[in-house]
């Protein structure tokens, strides 16, 4: 490929598959518009064609007065939190006295977006979107809601298109030294296709680094729990958070993390069956290479994920030169092995005892012992192996390999071990110097949905006391159950300060009364109510529909909450309005809201009254017998 074709496109896509990572491809940038001029921290950016914006996501939009005073936008319940509208609503909530003061004529001549210098000024603040249709039938406008149901729509489409109307209103109705402050970053591959960001509308204040305040609440407190109403978005908000957190606060789309993101972060649900040889370790059947059956010592899916986490941590606390050595013995072994037959090349040990090498995994080398009568098969542990030939130290005898594990004695493997070292030792001056750099600390994140359908203390055993916040690292430090089958039965496992969990229960299951108390204590509990995750109805990308899905979950709501023997924790949550993509107000109620209702208020007083409310509420009609409408569908 020539230089001069290698574009920021080609880059985005070459450089990723290569193995490369482009920083400039997460940056983030800070564009500031004043009465007088616009400025952006990107060089790319020019106020001569603002159809750049299409390329661009919002992160935070703020405005801040000449004398340092910060605001920021009021949200509605359901509206995105920093959308590409949600800059020129600030400046209406700012400038709303103003706004509504103008004349007929001065709003219908208002200028809002100029993409290109000398091109087309779109004009006009509308009281509708009819009205704004008549001018311009188009999807591409803002509405801005004020004084019961009265509106402002505007023309609005990318993150850049609506920078003429805040400066218009900055020159008019501002003071000296006012300005608005947008911080944006490009857009992903996968976001050019879909729309702005799913907000959140849970706390008034974000953190500089995360979009999302929960964030903040998980890095200081390591272990929470989201609690509250069927479908109120507790999986939707873990997967969040985890993706903003492992992204820095670049996106909280789950979906545009990396497959190397990915590995930083878990999802597992727990259900009754669900044990401590799924979750930390145990033993599993394996096909031996004879075909017998045997058993074999596995980790479980949390142990695996610590595993990684910790090589992270480990790794981030090394220097180049130790990692480059690392390296260099990784790609030795495997130079070592992938040049050797399985089974038919001959190794000898120290006394000339003849051994093969019957085949290699990630903890193992299996080696066949066809002298040994007794035991003819051996699985030597790989990792020995490994930190022999990263010490650097010099083995000539099985008495070395003793003292440099802390062993009083030696024990069968080792003399294997010693003859693997020495013929990787004598193959590896063939391999060539690497290079590395330092690896940065990574944050993981362990998802346990519906976390109180399990057996806690059956599930994490001794765990219990590593799980604790003040006893991370090797301060919390447990043997296993299984710790005498260990290779090391010395090892200890402990959690390092790099993992965060996030576990997610509905409030109305009865398994919540026999959760673990010890455990209860170890993680900080959040709430999650019916009317703070809105949010997620944005995505249904109908506004009429998304209103008045959010009306009538309200009024449904109030009537739950009127009925004794329920409460809050029986309302019902925004996901379920999600199913109006495919279905209709009345087909949401009968196939999903009634049973559950039904459900609630079974053996209480008068079900049949409190079910007539609860459709009353909703805007549910029965049809009455034999009406036209049944007719014809019968």
């Amino acid at each position: 490929m020539a230089i001069e074709d290698f574009s920021d496109d080609v880059a985005k896509n070459i450089l990723p598959e290569n193995g490369f990572t482009d920083e400039s491809l997460h940056k983030k940038f800070k564009l500031t518009i004043t009465s007088t001029s616009v400025v952006s921290t990107d060089e790319r950016f020019t106020i001569n064609d603002l159809s750049l914006g299409d390329n661009y996501k919002p992160l935070d939009v703020f405005f801040q007065r000449a004398n340092g005073e910060v605001i920021r936008r009021n949200y509605n319940k359901g509206e995105r939190r920093n959308s590409n509208q949600t800059m020129p609503r600030i400046v209406c909530q700012i400038f709303e006295r103003q706004i509504v003061a103008l004349s007929v004529d001065d709003k219908e001549n208002f200028p809002v977006c100029q993409y290109i210098h000398n091109g087309e000024i779109l004009k006009g603040i509308f009281s509708s979107a009819e009205e704004f249709k008549k001018h311009r039938n188009s999807i591409e406008y803002m509405t801005y809601s004020y004084d019961n149901g009265r509106q402002f729509v505007i023309y609005c489409w990318n993150i850049f298109s609506t920078i003429l109307f805040v400066q218009e209103c900055l020159k008019r109705f501002g003071e000296p030294g006012d300005q608005l402050v947008l911080i944006y970053r490009e857009k992903e591959q996968k976001e050019h296709t879909g729309d702005d960001a799913v907000s959140t509308d849970r706390l008034s204040k974000l953190s500089d680094s995360y979009r999302n305040p929960y964030s903040n609440l998980l890095i200081e407190s390591k272990n929470i729990i989201f609690h509250g109403a069927p479908g109120t978005g507790k999986s939707y908000l873990a997967k969040e958070v985890a993706a903003d957190i492992i992204s820095n606060g670049y996106f909280d789309d789950y979906t545009l993390l990396s497959d190397e993101q990915k590995k930083q972060v878990e999802f597992i649900q727990f259900h009754p069956s669900y044990d401590y040889t799924d979750f930390v370790e145990g033993l599993r059947p394996r096909i031996n290479d004879d075909g017998s059956m045997g058993f074999e010592l596995q980790d479980g899916i949390f142990k695996r994920f610590v595993a990684r986490a910790k090589k992270n941590f480990d790794d981030s606390q090394k220097s180049q030169k130790t990692i480059e050595k690392e390296i260099s013995v990784q790609e030795a072994m495997a130079d070592f092995f992938a040049g050797i037959e399985f089974g038919t090349t001959k190794f000898n040990t120290i006394n000339g005892n003849e051994f093969f090498i019957t085949g290699v995994d990630d903890k193992h080398i299996n080696i066949s012992i066809p002298g040994n009568a007794s035991a003819n098969k051996l699985y030597l542990n790989i990792d020995e192996v490994r930190r022999m030939l990263e010490s650097g130290e010099k083995f000539n005898k099985i008495k070395d390999i003793t003292n440099f594990f802390g062993k009083a004695f030696a024990t069968q493997g080792y003399s294997y071990d010693f003859a693997i070292y020495k013929a990787i030792k004598t193959k590896k001056n063939a391999v060539s110097k690497v290079t590395a750099k330092q690896n940065e600390l990574k944050k993981y994140i362990f998802i346990i949905d519906e976390i109180n359908r399990g057996e806690i203390s059956k599930i994490f055993g001794e765990l219990f006391f590593a799980v604790d916040p003040g006893y991370r690292g090797r301060a919390g430090e447990v043997s296993t159950q299984y710790s005498n089958l260990h290779s090391d039965p010395d090892e200890k496992f402990f959690i390092p300060e790099n993992v965060y969990i996030i576990g997610t229960m509905n409030d109305i299951d009865r398994s919540v009364d026999s959760f673990d108390f010890a455990m209860r204590r170890r993680f900080r509990f959040i709430e999650l109510k019916a009317d703070e995750c809105l949010e997620m109805i944005a995505s249904l990308e109908n506004e009429e529909l998304e209103m008045e899905a959010i009306r009538r979950m309200m009024l449904l709501n109030q009537e739950i909450a009127n009925v004794e023997d329920l409460n809050e924790n029986y309302q019902i949550g925004a996901s379920y309005f999600l199913k109006l993509k495919t279905l209709s107000f009345d087909q949401l109620w009968t196939d999903y809201l009634r049973p559950l209702l039904q459900d609630y208020i079974h053996g209480m007083y008068n079900e049949e009254g409190i079910m007539e409310k609860f459709e009353k509420a909703y805007g549910y009609k029965k049809m009455s017998e034999g009406s036209p409408d049944e007719t014809a569908q019968n």
